[in-house]
């Protein structure tokens, strides 16, 4: 049995990967998600100084991926847990990212298995990836400017799909502020993530996460 366990920077996200996830599992594998409050950014010299309560995904990392490899030493064989760690790349270099991510999980000790997968460039480009996923659930969305969107483009994603899914587009999502545009997001997830077909879907940073999901369930089943 496999069990994954997802850290995911916000609830939008979460509620796009609760949604998905389960179409990438065999029927024996499990998986619990956990949202946090925003990115942030790793601590220096890995050690967390943020307050824990403040729940900022890459502040705490460092210490909860050590509470995790500590947590899967007392695991009996025939039940093998993952940490699988989605976040944003942004404007971040995604080369360096990933090797600083790698790096966190490195120095704990032990170090729980982990799969890093971030999603290029915001966690909205992974809905953009299924186009025909956010025509279904916006049939008055603008055709236009969703055959024009490239995928995983660095083109401040989420802004790019307000445009074409709303009424007014990210200006006026915007003009609502912070709650109003986590408001937005949220329904995005909720409206499209459960349509989307991931073998249709072309988001490059998308099928690489699918790819080690996959990849993970192929090789503990090869150990069986």
């Amino acid at each position: 049995m496999i069990h994954f366990e997802i850290l995911v920077e916000d609830s939008s996200g979460q509620r796009a990967i609760e949604h998905i996830f389960p179409r990438l599992l065999d029927g024996a594998s499990t998986f619990r998600t956990h949202a946090y409050k925003g990115i942030g950014r790793l601590p220096p010299d890995l050690v967390p100084g943020t307050d824990a309560s403040k729940r900022i995904l890459l502040d705490r990392l460092p210490k909860i991926l050590s509470g995790y490899g500590q947590a899967f030493r007392s695991d009996p064989p025939e039940y093998k847990q993952y940490v699988v760690v989605i976040c944003d790349l942004d404007k971040r270099d995604q080369a360096t990212f990933e090797a600083e991510l790698e790096a966190v999980v490195r120095q704990c000790n032990p170090s729980p298995p982990t799969l890093i997968c971030l999603s290029v460039e915001e966690g909205e480009a992974w809905l953009l990836g299924d186009k025909e996923a956010v025509r279904a659930a916006y049939p008055n969305s603008d055709a236009g400017k969703l055959a024009a969107y490239e995928y995983d483009s660095i083109c401040d994603t989420w802004e790019r799909l307000a445009d074409i899914v709303e009424e007014g587009g990210a200006a006026r999502v915007k003009a609502g502020g912070f709650v109003e545009a986590g408001k937005r997001k949220h329904q995005w997830a909720e409206n499209i993530a459960p349509l989307i077909d991931p073998p249709r879907n072309q988001s490059p940073s998308f099928n690489r996460f699918v790819a080690k999901i996959a990849s993970t369930l192929a090789a503990e089943d090869e150990l069986d």
